[in-house]
């Protein structure tokens, strides 16, 4: 099983109304929700690990995690209200208003772990949990706890406006990047967090010094290119029609850790993660996942029948 470890929260998408008014419609949504709701429809055995309110929302969280053979097993319930994500779209790109203070998903605690099973082969990390605390810090403390002898990946997905202290989001992440086998970033997050380094390679360079085995770039479009400290591999992105790119990184991490499973590749021993087949075949389908999703409104990943 895979363990997704994050954010759930509702994402409130514009919908044309009445003529020159918009109106808002609830859509279950969260970067890491978006990748375990990916995975689960792809058929790779998938559970969630966050924060989750016992108010409507969260209801309707729950129900679409199980829709799509995600395990709620390790939820931690409470009584806070579900986070918020207002979505402005402009030119089919998201930008994004969170209504976060004191969610049932940022408030959870280190002792409001669960035990992890032994059948967990990998953790999956990312998005607002690690910035918004002191959710953040327990994420840390989770992976700290838990993985040694798991596969890690990590998208820190970087929103600069939603981080409330630089100083020690930054210190976070490089504490977390140390028992990380895989991190996947955008160029425009490299440029965030390596602003010291004048190129694309000297900052995966800087990144694969952390601690990962595997940094993947993503570039749209452009395709998508892992970095080991033995080369790189790209792969292209599919052509396709973009209706909007609401969960296309999230959708691309659930296709490449499937992509892993797939393979047999899914595990932390870096020789067999790094070879040309595992990498090759994990991106091919993560961006073919991804095509999928950015073909049609809203985070809406495919399931493992659509993809041929």
């Amino acid at each position: 099983m895979i363990l997704c470890c994050g954010e759930a929260l509702i994402d409130m998408i514009p919908t044309a109304a009445t003529p020159g008014q918009t109106a808002f419609v609830p859509h279950s949504g969260g970067s890491v929700f978006n990748t375990a709701i990916a995975l689960g429809r792809l058929d790779v055995p998938t559970g969630f690990l966050s924060g989750v309110s016992t108010d409507t929302f969260g209801q309707q969280l729950c129900t679409d995690l199980a829709a799509s053979k995600v395990s709620t097993e390790h939820l931690i319930r409470s009584e806070n209200l579900t986070t918020l994500a207002i979505v402005h779209l402009k030119d089919g790109s998201a930008t994004y208003s969170f209504y976060d203070e004191n969610s049932a998903g940022r408030m959870i605690l280190a002792e409001d772990l669960p035990p992890l099973p032994d059948d967990i082969q990998a953790l999956y990390f990312g998005g607002i949990s690690l910035a918004a605390e002191p959710a953040a810090d327990t994420y840390a403390t989770l992976l700290a706890r838990e993985g040694q002898n798991r596969l890690v990946m990590l998208d820190p997905n970087i929103r600069p406006d939603f981080i409330k202290d630089e100083a020690r989001y930054r210190d976070r992440l490089a504490a977390m990047f140390k028992h990380t086998d895989i991190v996947k970033t955008s160029d425009e997050d490299l440029d965030w967090l390596i602003p010291d380094q004048p190129d694309l390679n000297t900052q995966v360079e800087a990144l694969l010094s952390k601690g990962s085995k595997v940094v993947i770039v993503t570039r749209g479009a452009e395709g998508a290119t892992a970095f080991t400290r033995h080369g790189t591999t790209s792969v292209p992105a599919p052509s396709v029609e973009v209706r909007d790119t609401v969960g296309a990184g999230d959708t691309f991490n659930a296709g490449f850790l499937a992509g892993l499973a797939d393979l047999g590749c899914l595990a932390s021993d870096e020789d067999k993660l790094t070879s040309p087949d595992c990498l090759v075949g994990a991106l091919t389908f993560g961006a073919a996942v991804a095509a999928h999703t950015v073909s049609r409104a809203g985070a809406n990943p495919p399931w493992r029948n659509e993809l041929s």
